[in-house]
């Protein structure tokens, strides 16, 4: 039997099928984009985005949605199809990239391993690895990784502070002698003008972003968009107001760190305690 031809003429992608849901039912009920932010509360300038498949907005937004125009779930059933499409990743993560790219500055909390921009080539290699890279496609990705670095060079490179969790430090590679690498590499890129690394001990116990890798990122029109990661998806966060309360809890965890002299301290004696004799 031949396969069944879409007869609505709709998009068969979930990201674009969502967005073009949202674009019929604003014309439909008659509603510019301008209305539909002064009725629903939030910018209009983010549902402008989600009609054209930029962002997909939050759960909340959604269900403000489904309620404004009575599709009683549907846009949120079509928003967690789309969410959860694995396609997704790769084209939010493209759009993260060009962002990254723009920012004037960056700030970043790692939960468990280091930024890629901060990485070594050894360190890199070994991260890739054990999320089943091999290959080509290894060698490529850590190509790729280690030429990201170039973001931070130069006279009009962006401000970067990372925030590293005690755990970062704690978590070492199986070769010490990359590892001491690592570390020095680490130290080095914090005595950059442009560069801060502080640390959170564990000892400040739980906080905001206890298990939430995230970067900042300020774009030269004043906005700031987070970029919200686990180690098998990733979400790009364009809402102003999603952005805001994440950039709330980056200030509060923030304040737990140590100083950047006393981190530089911190990761100086972790650098102490690594042996540097060969493996065998």
């Amino acid at each position: 039997m031949p396969p069944r031809r879409a007869v609505t003429g709709r998009s068969q992608e979930p990201r674009q099928r969502f967005a073009e849901e949202l674009r019929l039912l604003r014309a439909q009920k008659g509603d510019s984009l301008r209305q539909l932010g002064e009725i629903l509360g939030w910018d209009s300038s983010l549902f402008g985005k989600m009609e054209k498949a930029q962002t997909l907005g939050s759960p909340e937004v959604v269900q403000a949605l489904d309620q404004h125009y009575g599709t009683r779930g549907l846009l949120l059933t079509l928003w967690e199809l789309a969410a959860g499409d694995p396609t997704q990743f790769r084209e939010r993560y493209r759009r993260y990239m060009t962002l990254e790219a723009e920012a004037v500055s960056l700030w970043h909390y790692a939960v468990s391993v280091l930024p890629g921009l901060l990485q070594t080539e050894g360190y890199a290699r070994d991260l890739l690895t054990v999320g089943g890279i091999s290959g080509e496609d290894l060698t490529r990705q850590v190509e790729a990784r280690i030429g990201r670095r170039e973001l931070l060079e130069g006279v009009e490179a962006p401000q970067f502070r990372s925030i590293l969790s005690e755990t970062v430090l704690r978590t070492p590679l199986g070769d010490a002698e990359q590892w001491h690498k690592q570390l020095e590499h680490l130290l080095d890129m914090g005595e950059r003008r442009n560069i801060v690394v502080q640390v959170v001990r564990h000892d400040v116990g739980l906080h905001a972003l206890t298990n939430t890798h995230t970067m900042f990122l300020r774009l030269p029109d004043g906005l700031t968009r987070a970029w919200v990661e686990t180690g098998y998806s990733g979400e790009l966060v364009e809402e102003t107001a999603a952005a805001e309360r994440l950039q709330l809890s980056y200030d509060l965890v923030r304040d737990l760190a140590l100083s950047p002299a006393e981190s530089r301290k911190f990761i100086r004696q972790m650098l102490e305690e690594v042996s540097c004799e060969p493996s065998t």
